[in-house]
């Protein structure tokens, strides 16, 4: 069964001092992009932000250095209604209140944003791209990207050296990476660093997450355990990605950035390596302009969220598919809602 998207809905603000959960107020998050969202066991959902602005952030984009500037911060929520909104029940608080980065970064980093997570058995994974510099609009240049690890519930991160993809010359394909888990194996799609490159897939034994060189790289026709071999899973323009497994109609789903085709994008496959639709764009930067990210609810692609209070998220003929958008000019972080029929 192949899916279409009905249509498209912008529920409510997560993130901003007027957003419902007022976290400008609560949480010193004033303005904040990204919001990867993970299953975190415990029946809460963990939001993993990437650079965030407190009192005296312009109203404008980022600009990091001022406006109790941090590189990343941590939030929960255990909402399963979502109609309404994302509710966060609290964040990693630093001393003196307010959240806190989680994910360290050094003094010659210019930031550390996150691009996917994942818990396995108890212990939380982020993906992280170190960035070297910025360059114009949806280009930038990385240093490394890597995996950082929290055994604490997610109140601290390391980043262990054996978990890194160097990047000297500015071509490793896994520089902006999503996680899932695919049975015995924990998936990692990736793409160089920056919005216009093709996708790639990697995979890994969970006990392994920490060791790049344990990892294995599709090269369209096998595993191989050269990341040069990797062979793009389709044919197209990738920034910020999500991807998951959707249980109810049986086919891995992703959301991401299709600059060329100005919005967020949702293909489908039958499995992580394809064939993957050519997709539809499901948010317009047309209407909403230089939006990006687009971090799929886990609990909506089991069927565990629930769209309207008492009401389940899948229904007959369908399901509500959930997941944040981020958006340049109020640079903030919108719940978004797309209706998905069977075709």
């Amino acid at each position: 069964m192949d899916v279409a998207p009905a249509e498209t809905e912008r529920i409510a603000p997560v993130t901003g001092a007027d957003s419902p959960n007022r976290t400008a107020e609560r949480f010193a998050i004033a303005a904040t992009d990204l919001g990867i969202l993970w299953d975190a066991g415990g029946g809460r959902v963990f939001a993993l932000f990437g650079d965030t602005f407190g009192d005296g952030w312009g109203g404008h984009g980022a600009g990091p250095g001022s406006a109790d500037w941090r590189s990343n911060v941590l939030a929960w929520s255990t909402a399963r209604d979502l109609s309404g909104g994302l509710s966060l029940g609290g964040v990693v608080t630093r001393r003196g209140g307010g959240a806190a980065q989680v994910i360290p970064s050094g003094r010659r980093e210019v930031t550390v944003v996150p691009n996917g997570a994942i818990t396995v058995d108890g212990v939380h994974y982020a993906h992280y791209m170190s960035v070297r510099e910025w360059g114009e609009p949806g280009h930038w240049r990385t240093d490394h990207a890597g995996v950082a690890v929290s055994h604490d519930d997610g109140r601290t991160w390391s980043r262990p050296r054996g978990a890194r993809w160097k990047n000297p010359g500015g071509g490793s394909r896994f520089q902006v990476g999503a996680f899932a888990r695919d049975g015995e194996h924990v998936l990692l799609f990736g793409t160089t660093n920056g919005r216009h490159d093709l996708p790639y897939l990697a995979r890994v034994r969970p006990a392994d997450l920490l060791r790049v060189r344990a990892y294995e790289y599709w090269d369209g026709a096998g595993w191989r355990g050269d990341e040069d071999a990797a062979a793009p899973v389709f044919d197209g323009s990738v920034g910020e990605m999500s991807v998951g497994y959707h249980r109810g109609c049986g086919r891995w789903l992703m959301v991401h950035l299709d600059e060329p085709r100005r919005g967020l994008v949702l293909r489908s496959a039958p499995a992580p390596t394809g064939p993957w639709t050519a997709g539809d764009v499901v948010v317009s930067g047309d209407e909403h302009p230089a939006i990006y990210g687009g971090f799929l609810h886990p609990w909506s692609l089991d069927g565990t969220a629930d769209g309207a209070a008492g009401a389940p998220g899948d229904r007959p003929g369908g399901f509500d598919l959930y997941y944040l958008v981020s958006q340049w000019g109020p640079y903030n972080v919108f719940l978004t809602r797309t209706r998905i029929e069977a075709r």
